[in-house]
């Protein structure tokens, strides 16, 4: 699963956004990346964590993160989740799971008693020259920010 450690090179990656368009990780170069693996689009922990990104977006920009999400929800999906949440940032759409894969965030998960391959909810934060400066395992929805920013 999970290899990727504090130090490491964070891996390159290529994938559409809402709008269609693509978004490299290179596009950020010179920029602090907080880039979030996330399972689905409007779920409850998943709005939850999306919402208070959202709420401190500005204070983020202020301390110049760029914020990205990423699941494997097509880009319809997103437009709807960004337009009911007025979310102020990408979400990527990795349908093909290429990103997560390459971050190590796609793998078995139980959920009440029953085994099947998912998202395993990430949060990388990468520094202006593409290296992993924090991985957070146990994400705190609620406190997505405050675990980055510690506020």
């Amino acid at each position: 699963m999970i290899t990727l450690k504090e130090g490491d090179k964070a891996p390159a990656f290529s994938a559409k956004d809402q709008d269609g368009n693509t978004v490299k990780l290179s596009d950020f170069k010179g920029k602090k990346v907080i880039l979030y693996f996330y399972p689905k689009d409007d779920t409850p922990g998943c709005t939850t964590q999306a919402c208070n990104f959202r709420d401190n977006f500005s204070t983020l920009q202020a301390k110049g993160y760029e914020v990205i999400g990423v699941s494997p929800d097509p880009e319809a999906k997103h437009q709807k989740f960004i337009g009911k949440y007025d979310l102020p940032f990408t979400l990527l759409a990795d349908t093909d799971h290429k990103v997560l894969n390459a971050y190590g965030v796609w793998g078995p998960k139980k959920f009440m008693g029953k085994e099947y391959d998912g998202v395993h909810r990430t949060t990388f934060v990468i520094d202006e020259k593409g290296k992993i400066e924090q991985v957070i395992l146990k994400v705190k929805t609620k406190e997505a920010t405050a675990q980055i920013i510690g506020q």
